[in-house]
């Protein structure tokens, strides 16, 4: 089979460490040991988020006041080589040496006339106190929200529309090789009135993009990983239910937390939708019972209505 992988943000970082090198080596050290059973026996595409580093590394430009700080989509390709290699290397050293991998730093076109630029959403970078929040709001102008009883920067999250490296990931994927592609939902690029491609200031929904590139590739199904084994409707209610099998029409009908699990089930239910294949909500440590349909959630055309778990 054709899979497509999208790593949570837990798998690089789990909330609260320390952005080190260290901790998030250690955690993609953990989350390989789940993928490598997979890489042996299918073909394999991983995406993952990259809010946190895009975060640190503009930070740590900021402090350097002697050139302007690099945009966020040149953070991204710099956040794409660095996640890549790290994954590359510990999950190689699972796999039989003559398994090939490759990083590919993966464009992805936005539209500029996107409502998101009037609207930022998106989280990124590490938390912030209030104070701290109010303070770098004032310094840099950035937009702030609330996550908890913290607050992190937000951004616009356009809907990704094309992803330019589409043919050479076939390509490898023909020829054996692991993909590590469209991190953090890929680098936001648009072209302006003259035909040019630029990057643009923005941060793609990592789940939407790992959708799209699912569809492109044909994929036979989609996982996102996370820290949760099932989507449950009514979360958080003495109602709330975990959903084993649903088919789009009926999982979109439910709300969803706008941070957390409603771009997962977007994604979800727009590749089911499209391709008629099935995609998957679940925890990483369960992506063998996921594929053989034993858990997770699964969105499928082929179930009419809802299943619980």
């Amino acid at each position: 089979m054709r899979i497509v992988v999208a790593l949570g943000g837990n798998a690089l970082l789990r909330r609260g460490q320390a952005l080190t090198t260290e901790n998030q080596r250690a955690n993609v050290r953990i989350a390989v040991e789940a993928l490598a059973p997979v890489a042996r026996e299918h073909q394999l595409v991983i995406s993952h988020g990259n809010g946190p580093q895009v975060g640190l590394l503009a930070l740590q430009a900021a402090a350097y006041d002697a050139v302007e700080p690099y945009p966020l989509d040149v953070l991204g390709a710099q956040t794409e080589g660095m996640i890549g290699y790290v994954i590359e290397q510990e999950l190689g050293n699972l796999l039989p040496f003559e398994v090939p991998f490759a990083t590919v730093l993966t464009m992805v076109e936005v539209d500029p006339a996107d409502p998101a630029f009037q609207h930022p959403t998106k989280p990124i970078g590490p938390l912030y106190s209030q104070a701290e929040a109010t303070r770098l709001a004032a310094e840099r102008g950035w937009t702030m929200a609330p996550d908890g009883d913290k607050f992190r920067r937000v951004v616009p999250s356009p809907l990704p529309r094309r992803i330019f490296e589409i043919r050479p990931i076939r390509w490898l994927l023909d020829k054996g090789t692991i993909v590590i592609c469209s991190g953090g939902g890929g680098i936001p690029t648009a072209y302006d009135d003259k035909g040019k491609l630029h990057g643009v200031e923005a941060v793609i929904d990592k789940d939407l993009a790992s959708s799209l590139l699912a569809q492109q590739l044909e994929a036979d199904i989609f996982v996102m990983a996370t820290d949760v084994a099932t989507v449950s409707v009514h979360w958080g209610t003495p109602q709330a239910r975990a959903v084993r099998r649903a088919s789009p029409r009926a999982l979109a009908s439910f709300e969803f937390a706008t941070g957390s699990m409603r771009p997962k089930v977007e994604a979800a239910c727009e590749f089911a939708t499209r391709t008629g294949n099935t995609a998957a909500i679940g925890a990483l440590a369960d992506i063998g019972r996921i594929l053989s349909g034993q858990a997770g959630t699964l969105v499928s055309n082929a179930v009419a209505t809802i299943e619980y778990a």
